[in-house]
């Protein structure tokens, strides 16, 4: 039998317990504002690399990986309205640096952009994140360049590293 005097911890306990699972599940979503985002755990610099048409016009996006645990990862494009769906950038491996490319026509229909980390293949199949990092649509800072080179060259300015 539980006392008066025990029993607000004893109610107190089974709800720590309880909740405490939940809590080691939760996900983690932060907003990216700039074109730059650095975080303990990943840090991405996004840039455009301009075609002759904008058909051709890539947003790229660098992406430097510091939690070991985010072994997969993912960029879905969401109409912040209807909140339609479209995958940008199908879930792959993320090794340290990964360099992502999503034609940016795309992002007409799909402005708000998530960038999702998994921990692994049974974590997307369950569309569980570990991280989201998401945008509302391509960040106003994110510089324009006429070629590969100087997209690379800028994220090594940016990030520190190259790839």
């Amino acid at each position: 039998m539980i006392s008066r005097c025990r029993g607000p911890y004893a109610l107190a306990l089974i709800a720590a317990l309880w909740a405490s699972p939940v809590a080691a599940q939760q996900q983690t979503a932060v907003h990216g504002a700039d074109s730059i985002f650095v975080s303990p755990a990943v840090k991405l610099a996004w840039a455009v690399r301009r075609g002759a048409s904008e058909v051709e016009t890539l947003v790229a996006v660098r992406i430097i990986a510091s939690d070991a645990s985010f072994r997969v990862i993912r960029v879905d494009g969401v109409d912040p309205f209807s909140k339609d769906r479209k995958v940008f950038v199908a879930a792959r491996p993320l090794d340290r640096t990964t360099d992502l490319t999503i034609p940016r026509a795309q992002f007409a229909d799909h402005p708000s952009t998530e960038i999702r980390f998994f921990q692994g293949p049974d974590d997307v199949a369950a569309d569980r994140p570990k991280f989201t990092v998401f945008y509302l649509g391509v960040p106003d800072t994110t510089p324009e360049f006429p070629t590969l080179r100087d997209v690379e060259a800028y994220w090594e300015l940016v990030l520190g590293q190259a790839k």
